[in-house]
């Protein structure tokens, strides 16, 4: 059974977590602030840490950055009264898993702990089955691209489990990007490598919230802001595993766009790689033509005109021109 940290100066907020736990039968134990919670940690091993952001003394938002510094296996979900973007973003960086607005309620406490322990033990998983993976990487390369296209198409579905209204998104990009990066005339492997960027580069969205992703109604500040940040988790994701092509890069770069007005880096133009400024056309092109919980399809044309009249702004020229002869000249259609 999980073990659980609470770490909160408000007493009631407190009393309301340990019904909560009590009822989940997980073992928990209850902090006022960090200095207190800082002992608990030494003492003992913790799944999962419910932290507030403002308390007295040291900060929620340093405390974390400590644990996520000394202690790597332990999740960490934020709670504040607060609903600032700007405070969300910065604990979204430090590595928390969620971010809770208070006042919560209790079924909303039970669905973050089981999701942000459920994301630990695949993370966990994932650690060990990468490590033996690059391993076999060492010995067998040439065996390591099959498997590596399993993994990483696993590593989609993960994903898109918790997101049916964009179940394919991925695939249908990694589809497109590969059929422009084919008109535009690069080499086998180039092409190989942004297919695998295209099914990957949404896999930061595991760290959103499910109910963010297929929320029908409109996004709070808050909630745009957690939704902005996939690109970096997923940059962090794959950061340290030793692709052969630069997927973490791509994977980061996807929402640049070419005037600077991107993010997360507001990076120009040719700061971008030609994978990335690929990606994004492609991105946009597959969201635009299918539904979304938040609107429905606006169709192949829209989503062409778009691209059409922002060339050069907003999206590669080479990789627009490319991606209106693969629908125009050569039949593209998304499956």
């Amino acid at each position: 059974m999980a073990n659980i940290l609470v770490v909160d100066d408000e007493e009631a907020v407190r009393r309301l977590l340990s019904q909560v736990l009590l009822r989940g039968e997980y073992e928990y134990a209850l902090a006022a602030d960090a200095a207190e919670a800082r002992k608990f940690i030494k003492d003992r091993n913790f799944e999962l840490i419910l932290c507030d952001v403002t308390m007295p003394g040291e900060s929620g938002i340093d405390f974390i950055r400590h644990v996520a510094a000394e202690y790597e296996d332990t999740a960490i979900m934020m709670m504040t009264a607060v609903d600032d973007p700007a405070v969300a973003e910065t604990a979204m960086e430090v590595g928390v898993y969620g971010y809770m607005i208070k006042p919560f309620n209790t079924n909303e406490v039970i669905i973050n702990i089981r999701n942000s322990l459920r994301r630990r033990e695949l993370e966990l998983a994932g650690r060990v089955y990468l490590r033996d993976l690059e391993h076999k990487v060492e010995e067998r390369t040439a065996e390591l691209r099959k498997t590596l296209s399993g993994v990483i198409y696993a590593l989609t579905m993960t994903v898109e489990m918790r997101d049916q209204y964009t179940a394919g998104h991925q695939q249908r990009v990694s589809d497109l990007a590969r059929a422009i990066g084919t008109e535009m005339g690069f080499l086998k492997d180039k092409i190989m490598g942004i297919r695998m960027a295209g099914v990957l580069h949404d896999i930061g969205k595991i760290a959103i919230p499910a109910e963010i992703l297929s929320k029908p109604g409109r996004l709070s500040k808050t909630e745009f802001e957690l939704i902005k940040n996939h690109s970096q988790v997923g940059y962090d994701i794959l950061k340290t595993i030793q692709f052969p092509w630069p997927l973490s890069q791509i994977v980061l770069q996807h929402h640049e766009r070419m005037d600077g007005s991107g993010y997360p880096n507001g990076l120009l133009g040719k700061e971008m790689l030609i994978e990335a400024r690929i990606l994004g056309v492609a991105d946009v092109v597959e969201a635009m033509a299918s539904h979304r919980p938040y609107r429905p399809a606006l169709g192949i044309d829209k989503a062409l005109e778009e691209i059409s009249i922002n060339k050069g702004k907003f999206y590669d020229t080479e990789a627009v021109n490319a991606c209106l002869r693969v629908f125009k000249d050569k039949g593209f259609k998304f499956k």
